[in-house]
């Protein structure tokens, strides 16, 4: 089912899903960066930086209620929203993040506390002449319920399952014609960062990358931990209780490999027990063990954690580092 869009349609759409879903839209914010924001039925942001908030975010957020502990140590499970999310906006990256993430807290034994948030939550991909100053955004493979196509004035529409086919039923049919023109030129597009991922990939997992550089790229870091919670992959977390007048709250947090005390064992042990170990995990994981665990890499090429770093040690600057200095030969 392919359909054709125009900006009213697109309106009386996101406002139909409004009625069953928490639906957050692309928006900005007052420093011109886009966000996705509560829907209020007003203009929405629709072409643009992505935004620098992780979509994984409201599924998993930052600091994640799991029980309530009362004075007479009766627990009850922390409430979830009867509506469940509409997130509209995310390029195919950022599906890609989710799908990644689906599959690690679907992973047996499954988190029934994620999947409680995620499941029934509708997802809509924003592709097409939809990036900075309308740039091309490759088209999604799946991973998403309903894709919009940004096409100039209009956009063409498809759902992703069956179950989404009703949202788009009534609007009138789209050229196929002219999606076979952008699933062409979603299939030669490449994203300027891969060759040089890949390559650090290959280097690494032939151990190919001495001790020393990862000694020198920890100098460089002041331990913010701004790749860890810019990163949609990134699932690592501690728990908290927090002491409330009517009782204990049981919380999970978000957790930082960079930091000194995130392996640190009771004994005093710390099997990541410098800032070289730590920033050489925080490549390999993604790019290593991620891709033996589960067939992919961690890394999905967002480029958040460069945007966050201050020192210049993202995913993006490190790798290409890498193989300027290991590599028999550096990309272009």
């Amino acid at each position: 089912m392919l359909k054709r869009l125009v900006e009213r349609d697109l309106y009386d759409l996101l406002g139909r899903i409004a009625d069953s879903y928490r639906l957050r839209v692309p928006g900005l914010l007052d420093d011109g960066t886009r966000t996705l924001l509560p829907w209020d039925g007003q203009q929405i942001s629709l072409f643009g930086e992505p935004p620098q908030r992780k979509p994984t975010a409201y599924f998993f957020p930052q600091t994640d209620p799991l029980l309530k502990i009362d004075p007479r140590g009766q627990a009850t499970s922390a409430a979830v929203a009867e509506k469940p999310f509409a997130l509209f906006g995310l390029d195919s990256i950022d599906l890609a993040a989710l799908a990644f993430t689906d599959r690690f807290f679907s992973n047996p034994p499954p988190d029934d506390h994620y999947l409680r948030r995620r499941n029934g939550a509708l997802l809509i991909g924003l592709t097409g002449y939809a990036g900075p100053s309308r740039e091309f955004l490759p088209l999604v493979k799946g991973n998403c319920d309903l894709e919009l196509i940004a096409c100039g004035e209009y956009w063409l529409a498809r759902a992703g399952c069956k179950s989404a086919d009703h949202w788009l039923a009534h609007y009138p049919h789209g050229d196929q014609e002219q999606l076979a023109v952008l699933q062409r030129e979603s299939a030669q597009w490449n994203h300027w960062a891969a060759v040089a991922v890949q390559q650090a990939m290959e280097l690494l997992q032939q151990d190919l990358v001495p001790d020393s550089f990862w000694e020198e790229i920890a100098s460089r870091c002041i331990l913010c931990s701004g790749c860890n919670l810019a990163c949609p992959t990134c699932t690592c977390f501690c728990v908290q209780d927090r002491q409330t007048a009517t009782g204990t709250v049981r919380s999970r947090v978000w957790d930082s490999c960079q930091l000194d005390a995130f392996m640190r064992e009771a004994s005093g042990h710390n099997p990541l027990g410098t800032e070289a170990l730590r920033t050489r995990r925080r490549i390999y994981h993604k790019l290593v063990a991620d891709p033996e665990r589960w067939g992919e890499p961690g890394c999905v090429l967002c480029g958040r954690c460069d945007r966050a770093c201050p020192t210049g040690i993202g995913m993006f600057a490190v790798t290409k580092e890498i193989v300027s200095r290991f590599a028999i030969s550096s990309p272009d």
